[in-house]
């Protein structure tokens, strides 16, 4: 196996790790409650301490990432998150659970800012789509190996059991990332600004913009497909959590589809504006079939869970490939930090609006935003085929 894909596969692991406490503490909020002694609204409010830190920190690592390189700051994150986790299984105390996994979610940022970063110099641009949905498909993994092996484990050896899992997957990472990961070498070569802010224009700005946007309808339909199949279409919640599960699988294997079609049209922003149509459409359909009851919604439902999550990895590498290599960890972090934050705002947000069981209304507001990125990402800034953006990576420095 080439170096490359070594590292890509590295990286996914560390993904995978990093995600799935980030995002997957939520399967431990029974042994939250019966280990710890906290109410559901304290329980809440600890698995949402992650998120916090990684807000806080993300920018942070990507100028790291930027100045030192991708594998000590990858090394270096899953480390620190590893061990915070470690020191969460042995404490018990609200604030000091609080602080732990605050701990845990600063250092697995590093996670969002380099791996992507070792795709624009490891990978060519006609292949780096394809590579980048390979990496994106962490996320919907890492939630999934939570919600398989977090149950059990709390159940059989209680909370502490369920964290040190997740600090053995972290440290795990950190160990392969050092062993395996090479940054790619530092050629001196083109960069699109000339080694200059990349902000100086509104480009990224608008694909940011765009990129946070559509995470509303990907995050309304996250936080509310359960409850509203159990809720309004009367599902059995085991059954319901099946389909969804297959959903997640389903929109994985869409990342790659959609990656290896952006290589192929060698555009990543023309795939992303179609996809965005196409959310608003799915999201419009969704609505009208919740607000009427209508028995096709459900099937909508899976189509939407499945398109939503389509235009990250495009997103991820457009940035990273207008910014080029002396920006994209920067950049990287910045986007990251846009879209986490109106991912946290979601649930909340959009749940103050259902009444009863009138999801209907909540799907009807995030339509809204797919529309409006649509039109916000900036097409005619790719100019070239996105197989010009930046020159072949070279080989690796030691």
């Amino acid at each position: 196996m080439s170096r490359r894909w070594s590292v890509l596969i590295v990286g996914l692991f560390a993904m995978v790790a990093g995600c799935a406490y980030q995002y997957g503490l939520p399967y431990l909020i029974p042994a939250l409650r019966a280990d710890a002694g906290l109410s559901l609204s304290q329980a809440a409010t600890l698995i949402s301490c992650p998120v916090a830190g990684l807000l806080v920190t993300l920018a942070l690592w990507g100028v790291a990432a930027d100045r030192w390189g991708e594998r000590v700051v990858l090394a270096t994150g899953l480390t620190v998150a590893g061990g915070a986790l470690l020191a969460a299984a042995a404490v018990h105390h609200l604030v000091a659970l609080g602080a732990c996994f605050f701990v845990a979610g600063a250092g697995g940022a590093s996670i969002h800012a380099a791996s992507g970063r070792l795709i624009l110099g490891w990978f060519a641009a006609h292949e780096r789509g394809l590579a980048m949905g390979v990496r994106q498909t962490g996320q919907p993994l890492g939630v999934g190996l939570a919600a398989l092996a977090l149950p059990p484990l709390a159940a059989g050896t209680g909370l502490g059991g369920g964290l040190v899992f997740l600090a053995c997957c972290c440290l795990a990472a950190a160990l392969l990332v050092a062993v395996v990961v090479r940054d790619p070498a530092r050629t001196g070569g083109h960069e699109p600004h000339g080694g200059r802010s990349p902000y100086r224009t509104p480009v990224l700005w608008r694909i940011h913009a765009a990129s946070a946007l559509l995470v509303v309808p990907q995050f309304a339909v996250a936080a509310f497909a359960l409850v509203y199949l159990v809720d309004a279409r009367g599902w059995d919640a085991a059954t319901a959590g099946r389909l969804l599960a297959a959903a997640q699988v389903g929109g994985a294997a869409a990342r790659l589809a959609v990656g290896h079609w952006s290589d192929r049209a060698g555009s990543r922003l023309r795939p992303m504006r179609l996809l965005a149509a196409g959310i608003g459409v799915v999201m419009l359909a969704l609505t009208a079939g919740a607000l009427t009851g209508w028995g096709g919604a459900s099937v909508v439902l899976v189509v939407a869970a499945v398109i939503t999550v389509t235009t990250n990895g495009l997103a991820y590498t457009a940035v990273a490939e207008y910014a080029g290599r002396a920006w994209a960890g920067r950049a990287l972090g910045i986007q990251n930090t846009g879209q986490n934050l109106l991912a946290a705002a979601t649930p909340p947000v959009l749940g103050s609006l259902v009444g009863g069981s009138d999801y209907g209304t909540a799907f009807a507001v995030a339509v809204a935003f797919p529309v409006v990125a649509a039109l916000l990402i900036p097409v005619r800034s790719e100019g070239a085929p996105a197989h010009s953006a930046t020159p072949e990576p070279t080989r690796a420095r030691s």
